[in-house]
């Protein structure tokens, strides 16, 4: 990891948050079964089911490019259990995801 300090902050403009909200935000919030606080951030839990890795690939793949501070983790559990979606990053994190998932919370 970089020595480089990344602001806590979306680089996306106003009107393409709000289609990413709209979009792949929407179908990935919605899907949530549990949140977990840990360490710099939060832990997401989906039901695993058709088309949820490729959803969840999707968002991490908007929100790298977006949000370069954020840290993805993605823990598939075996025999069709879980899937575990981590976002971490630095202090601010947790407030900035809050804002993000908060019809989750």
């Amino acid at each position: 990891m970089s020595g480089l300090s990344l602001p806590i902050a979306c680089t996306l403009s106003e009107s393409e948050l709000r289609e990413r909200r709209e979009t792949v935000l929407q179908k990935v919030r919605s899907a949530v079964s549990h949140v977990k606080e840990i360490d710099n951030g939060y832990a997401y839990q989906f039901p695993s089911g058709e088309g949820m890795t490729l959803e969840l690939a999707r968002l991490i793949d908007l929100e790298h490019r977006c949000c370069p501070f954020l840290r993805f983790q993605l823990t598939i559990e075996p025999d069709q259990g879980p899937i575990w979606l981590e976002m971490t990053g630095p202090e601010g994190t947790k407030d900035f995801l809050s804002e993000i998932f908060k019809a989750v919370d």
